[in-house]
């Protein structure tokens, strides 16, 4: 049995729709936010579903997209090429392909095209916060700028 996602509200309150019939309840998700985030529920219909909550602030959303980054704080050296692997208001989570330098709390420069009907290409500084192997998260350095672009990229 696989788990649906179900991305948890500002309020704390999620909707979750049974893939058999379709019926939508909505719940109160506070109780699960300490706690175990995935849980079974049975439908009115009688069909028994997984549920994991994601209690992440903006909807990330994944992707696949070719880009390049350079370390632009003091002190740090070095770019290369990137793969963007999801996106979100908030920021985006990249792999690196070979080695490289960089590290937690480290300013980058990342440049990357959407694929939607305009090729938009972003420039946007970002602030690293994980960085696990070649697998790194940034969050964006001007989040209450956002670009018209990829706010209608994210909704797509």
């Amino acid at each position: 049995m696989s788990s649906i996602k179900v991305h948890v509200r500002d309020n704390n309150t999620a909707t979750l729709m049974c893939p058999s019939c379709g019926a939508i309840k909505h719940i109160a998700a506070e109780k699960f936010r300490h706690g175990h985030h995935t849980f079974n529920v049975r439908c009115r219909c009688q069909q028994v579903f997984s549920v994991l909550l994601d209690f992440r602030r903006h909807y990330r959303k994944p992707t696949s997209l070719p880009g390049t980054y350079e370390i632009v704080s003091e002190g740090g050296v070095g770019g290369g090429i990137i793969h963007i692997n999801n996106i979100s208001r908030g920021g985006i989570g990249f792999t690196v392909s070979g080695l490289h330098r960089i590290e937690k709390d480290q300013v980058l420069h990342v440049e990357f095209q959407l694929n939607d009907k305009k090729k938009t290409n972003l420039k946007k500084k970002v602030v690293v916060k994980s960085v696990l192997q070649n697998a790194v998260g940034c969050q964006f350095k001007d989040t209450d700028v956002m670009e018209r672009a990829l706010g209608f990229f994210l909704q797509s």
